[in-house]
């Protein structure tokens, strides 16, 4: 066996699944259909492909898990459009999206006032100590991409929400108003899955992996700004960064 054969989904032992042949059929199809062409209909596929539409099934459910399909109910399953690519780095949501050409915007699911408990440590405050929660749905072209919830020191960032309209950058009102730079940051990710109530703000399956990014945000002078935990859907953004040695 090859190394490509390796690399192309063959394991060592050579037997493939039926779906995944299926799968590899498909990528190609999606891509001599381009973005936005309905699939044909499971019964002419299944038909095309030899297969039974339980093996098709799995195939596309894969694919629609991936990304690289979407299905509307009542209208049929459709070529996604490519995954939005946003940098890891301190800049702003906001920027990063309008740089690539697409409107970001956000919604204001939650605004509280709640003891630091747990986070005062990742805060430097009082565990007793309030912080601010602000919860908001990140929006890219108006579809939901993320979920975002920042906890800012209340002592610190009491009056945030006064005259600030919370569908913008957070970042920018931090800086224009209080004069502060977001200058480091320590972030962890991994792979979950949402909470219903998640799922539902989010307009996804909860069976749907998604990209938990959780963040403890620092000034220029290494005193915490913000604690913040995101989930973005995993079909339908990335990251990329680079490393240098």
């Amino acid at each position: 066996m090859t190394v490509d054969a390796v690399r192309g989904g063959v394991p060592e032992h050579g037997r493939v699944p039926k779906y995944y042949t299926v799968k590899t059929q498909l990528q190609n199809l999606l891509a001599e259909l381009g973005e936005g062409a309905l699939l044909p209909a499971e019964r002419d596929l299944a038909a095309a492909y030899g297969v039974a539409r339980s093996t098709l099934r799995q195939a596309i459910s894969e694919l629609t898990m991936e990304g690289r399909l979407r299905a509307h109910r009542g209208r049929g399953t459709f070529v996604a459009s490519p995954k939005l690519i946003q940098p890891l780095s301190l800049s702003s949501y906001t920027e990063a999206l309008r740089e690539m050409g697409h409107v970001p915007s956000r919604r204001l699911i939650t605004e509280e006032r709640l003891p630091a408990g747990s986070l005062a440590g990742d805060l430097a405050i009082d565990p007793a100590d309030e912080v601010l929660h602000l919860e908001r749905v990140l929006l890219a072209d108006d579809e939901p991409l993320g979920l975002e919830s920042t906890y800012l020191p209340a002592g610190r960032f009491g009056d945030l929400m006064d005259g600030w309209d919370a569908t913008g950058s957070l970042y920018r009102h931090v800086a224009d108003r209080y004069r502060i730079r977001y200058a480091q940051a320590t972030e962890r990710i991994e792979t979950v899955l949402a909470s219903p109530r998640e799922a539902q703000l989010l307009n996804t399956n909860p069976a749907q992996p998604m990209l938990l990014m959780q963040r403890v945000s620092a000034d220029q002078d290494g005193v915490p700004i913000e604690r913040v935990r995101s989930l973005y859907r995993g079909d339908r953004i990335g990251f990329v960064t680079r490393l240098t040695g």
